[in-house]
């Protein structure tokens, strides 16, 4: 549960209620049926990815305690999360594990340069007592061709990848932001991103994988290599998606059956995707995205927020809220990490 002390330091009493009622509705629905499964001590894994905008460049203004205390609130249903878009200074991330508490840690890349790359890092959120760092960071640079004088179609944004142990299972994340482009479905830098990257990732998935080697002269533990975050596909059917597919990689059933990870749940911009097959790691078939406007900034709630939106006018609420929140939900599945029967049976 995260720390709440931080409350009291709120002065305005009615500003303080308004909090305590956010958290309340949104501890209410992430528990209830539309919500996120309990997380469990061990046997599972929660697993999710969030693009949390501009956090936190102060774009239409920096994020107060208020959305502060709701992103960790979200952020602590999961075992492990994939974070794109944090921008500038560290304080985003260093804010949300001070208030997860001590038991929780983070992994982030610099910050991108460039126009295109927006000033962008991307992170990983876990819980240390579910998920341990298997030593592997890296940020991922496409290679030149041996054929080919010209560099090759580079992301706007490196992926990160890392490694981590959850239970029986290792896991290799790459998470991703796709170049956006034009407001189409198939944006031509934005499918050669993602074309590029599948066919880099499984090219050299037996490069990325930090699953320790039993014996010597013998291959390594299995390992799962997997694709998430913010791919900005639009459709599931679009090429930018087949793309993916084509590399092998493969969207888990639960998540074919989901909204849109967009506000408005019209979108697939954010996806899950393991390559090949799973090892010591099952689908559980409980997968989601969670739409936190249903408790805190609702539209019911837009003239509470008239002096805070007065000090950085122009956006409607409908858009304002998505600065203090986000854009994008944060999608997730729950993965079994309990492979003991399975082992008990090699020993027979």
């Amino acid at each position: 549960m995260p720390y709440y002390a931080g409350l009291r330091n709120i002065s305005d009493l009615e500003v303080r209620k308004r909090i305590i009622d956010g958290l309340k509705r949104l501890r209410a629905q992430l528990g209830g049926a539309q919500g996120v499964p309990e997380r469990s001590a061990t046997g599972t894994l929660l697993l999710a990815t969030w693009n949390i905008r501009e956090f936190d460049s102060g774009k239409y203004g920096y994020r107060d305690e208020e959305a502060y205390f709701y992103i960790v609130e979200i952020i602590s249903r999961f075992d492990l999360i994939a974070i794109q878009e944090v921008r500038g200074g560290l304080y985003p991330l260093q804010h949300v594990k001070q208030l997860l508490g001590d038991d929780w840690d983070f992994l982030v890349t610099d910050v991108t340069l460039g126009d295109a790359g927006n000033g962008e890092r991307m992170a990983y959120l876990y819980d240390k007592r579910k998920v341990n760092f298997n030593g592997l960071a890296a940020e991922l640079v496409l290679p030149r061709g041996r054929t080919e004088p010209a560099e090759p179609v580079q992301l706007a944004r490196s992926p990160y990848i890392a490694s981590f142990r959850s239970g029986w299972a290792y896991l290799t994340l790459a998470t991703v932001h796709i170049y956006y482009g034009t407001a189409r479905k198939v944006d031509p830098r934005r499918l050669a991103e993602i074309t590029e990257l599948g066919k880099t990732i499984a090219a050299n998935a037996a490069q990325f994988s930090a699953a320790p080697q039993r014996t010597p002269g013998q291959p390594p533990e299995p390992d799962n290599l997997i694709l998430l975050g913010d791919f900005n596909i639009f459709a599931l059917g679009d090429a930018t998606l087949e793309a993916i597919k084509q590399a092998g990689f493969e969207i888990p059933q639960a998540l074919q059956n989901i909204p849109g990870s967009n506000v408005a749940k019209n979108k697939h911009y954010d996806q899950i995707a393991y390559y090949r097959k799973l090892s010591r790691l099952k689908p559980t078939g409980r997968a989601g995205v969670f739409d936190f406007f249903e408790s805190v900034y609702r539209k019911a709630d837009e003239a509470a927020y008239a002096t805070t939106r007065a000090e950085k006018p122009g956006r409607s609420f409908t858009d304002w809220r998505t600065y203090r929140i986000s854009d994008h939900l944060p999608m997730w599945i729950e993965l079994g990490t309990d492979d003991t029967d399975a082992y008990l049976d090699t020993l027979l």
